[in-house]
């Protein structure tokens, strides 16, 4: 992958339905290399797919965590499936060490936060946990959205 791969694939996580025109003229190459970057990144598994970004997804919660879960024996996929099924759920990640669970959580309000805390807590399987707030995010590695339309 070189550096047009990498611009290319930028524009498209900001948009991914820019035409290929615009895309071709932003990046000074042609149409028809545009076209053969895109088909060749879409067969070699670099690109997935396109999805569409709802405004409900750009929502920020206000209260998030990360939550370190510790599960007994064999019992964690289907924790992880019940995890997955509370809308609180950011991410879940399994690990190594002390804690099998990763999971990154938000919600509206601390109460609301800790009614989601307590539903984790109660889901057969899970005997541990430690939970910690994130206060700010000084850095973030994620790409910024940028709205379709209005002032870039």
């Amino acid at each position: 992958m070189d550096e047009l791969d990498q611009q290319l694939l930028t524009k498209l996580r900001h948009n991914g339905r820019e035409s290929l025109t615009t895309l071709a003229a932003d990046l000074g190459v042609s149409r028809a290399t545009v076209k053969a970057r895109m088909e060749r990144l879409e067969q070699n598994g670099t690109i997935l797919g396109y999805t569409a970004v709802l405004k409900s997804d750009l929502v920020e919660l206000p209260v998030r965590g990360v939550m370190l879960v510790e599960i007994e024996g064999h019992e964690t996929d289907k924790v992880i499936r019940q995890m997955l099924g509370l809308p609180e759920i950011i991410a879940v990640h399994t690990t190594n060490g002390r804690w099998d669970l990763v999971v990154e959580l938000g919600a509206a309000t601390l109460a609301e936060f800790d009614v989601v805390l307590r539903r984790i807590r109660l889901i057969r399987g899970v005997t541990n946990s430690e939970t910690n707030l994130l206060l700010s995010t000084p850095r973030s590695t994620k790409r910024a959205f940028r709205p379709l339309t209005g002032p870039d």
